[in-house]
């Protein structure tokens, strides 16, 4: 991984910044890349459920709901696990807003989901190339760590003027998405609520 793509940014390591995670390879020559980090004292599996149902279509980012929909995203963040979104698969969109999103690019159920496409600017091409990655690492006595990348490739020369500030407003949402879904996975109680599918019984993740 270039020097350029291993930013440590809020919560990681340098280790976590310098790992080589789940769908690097979709962005080789990354221009700028930034991980970012939280420890969540639950295992991996109470934690993947709110990754998989990420999305303007399904559980939100757990993060400033109010900032994203001033932009018209019109975002939702969900407080329940729905079984109806548990099921993402390469090639899915994950939007971000109504209009477009991400494909699921790589995918290993229960561990890592990774978003791969660029910004639409009306009828020109993406400026960059961008993944965005989520991953769990088994932590100690039961606990997780919650990684996400963002890695960039300038198409245009210009496209610094625009990534840079984009980075900015990113560390500050997904520092709140990590905590969300921290908050989220954690409790209370020890699980997290399953609303049922029609027709079933509402039951409870147990840890």
């Amino acid at each position: 991984m270039s020097t350029a793509a291993r930013g440590r940014g809020w919560g990681a390591t340098r280790l976590e910044a310098d790992l080589t995670l789940l769908g690097d390879h979709l962005v080789p020559n990354a221009d700028f890349g930034v991980t970012r980090a939280i420890t969540v004292r639950t295992g991996a599996d109470h934690v993947w459920p709110w990754i998989a149902q990420l999305g303007q279509q399904g559980g939100g980012f757990y993060s400033y709901d109010a900032l994203e929909n001033v932009m018209g995203c019109r975002i939702h963040s969900a407080d329940r696990i729905h079984p109806e979104w548990q099921d993402p698969a390469v090639g899915d969109q994950v939007r971000l807003y109504p209009e477009g999103g991400l494909a699921i690019a790589e995918l290993e159920q229960g561990r890592a989901m990774v978003l791969h496409g660029g910004l639409i600017l009306g009828r020109r091409p993406p400026p960059f190339d961008f993944s965005w990655t989520f991953a769990l690492l088994d932590g100690p006595a039961g606990t997780c760590r919650l990684l996400v990348r963002e890695r960039y490739s300038y198409k245009r020369r210009w496209v610094t003027l625009l990534v840079r500030p984009t980075a900015l407003i990113s560390m500050v949402m997904t520092r709140q998405m990590l905590l969300g879904i921290k908050s989220r996975a954690e409790g209370p109680p020890a699980g997290a609520q399953v609303l049922p599918r029609a027709g079933t019984v509402a039951r409870t993740v147990k840890p």
